[in-house]
């Protein structure tokens, strides 16, 4: 195991991607205990245990298979949607158990958002695209709020003169962007995102990166990547899965590159294995 913090397992200057979030107290908003995932009789995740805090940016890694995605999407329920998946253990959401039977999935997921790995946009305008979520919540739907998303998704002054155009038309970066628009114009706490830039050039995928910094000061971030020098460059807290869906490590991010506490984390990091 590593023990000089002044050799990173990465190339990535973790040091330098420290923000004034770092000094804020962690205030838990997500927090799982005991949960295991199950799709039908195979286990995707064993006793999973995590404290997700406010107002940062957590990412989660590890190697294909490992039940990262089954993790993100047990925090919004989206695992509902799978038959035959089920789920034991305790996960909430502020005070809540987001599993009892009394939670509405729909409720809960105008409180956490998500964006998924492919950009979707609706084959609707760039307008209809941001302003979806809100009509179908029965929100009032203005100009203000529209272009305040849009701002929010860095894309307003790419798009102000085309608001009417559809869009399936944009780069897939603005899709992207204009999705994540989509995601914060209800105004979540938690935005939860599934390797939000894997399909994206390198351009693209910086300035989505650069957004999810931005994001970090109005919502609780979680993002699942494969990419361990991302993971370095934008998160707060880094959680490490590996095979058998068991979380290994959960620490700062700098702690979890520069120092990692089990040998099986620093034989990822460093590539022996994954």
């Amino acid at each position: 195991m590593a023990t000089d913090t002044s050799d990173s397992l990465i190339t990535t200057d973790v040091s330098s991607t420290e923000t004034g979030r770092g000094k804020v107290p962690d205030e838990t908003v997500v927090a799982s205990s005991n949960l295991d995932v199950y799709y039908g009789t195979d286990q995707a995740l064993e006793d999973v245990s995590i404290e997700i805090p406010e107002h940062k940016v957590t990412a989660i890694i590890g190697p294909s298979g490992c039940g990262k995605s089954t993790f993100l999407r047990c925090i919004n329920r989206m695992n509902d949607q799978i038959p035959a998946c089920t789920v034991d253990g305790e996960l909430r959401f502020h005070s809540t158990d987001v599993y009892d039977e009394a939670v509405d999935p729909v409720a809960l997921r105008r409180k956490i958002g998500m964006v998924f790995q492919k950009p979707n946009p609706f084959p609707k305008s760039i307008y209809d695209n941001v302003a979806y979520g809100l009509r179908v919540q029965g929100k009032a739907v203005t100009d203000e709020i529209v272009e305040e998303a849009l701002r929010g998704a860095a894309l307003w002054d790419e798009v102000s003169d085309q608001l009417e155009e559809s869009g399936l038309e944009l780069s897939g970066g603005q899709q992207q962007r204009l999705c994540i628009a989509r995601a914060i114009a209800p105004d979540p706490e938690v935005i939860l995102m599934d390797e939000p830039a894997s399909a994206l050039d390198p351009v693209a995928t910086s300035k989505i990166e650069d957004l999810i910094a931005d994001l970090a000061d109005e919502y609780t971030v979680v993002i699942v990547t494969h990419n361990m020098q991302q993971a370095a460059r934008i998160s707060d807290k880094t959680a490490v899965f590996l095979t058998g869906g068991r979380l290994v490590e959960f620490d700062d991010t700098q702690k979890v590159f520069e120092n990692p506490q089990h040998q099986r984390v620093e034989d990822y990091i460093t590539g022996k294995f994954g």
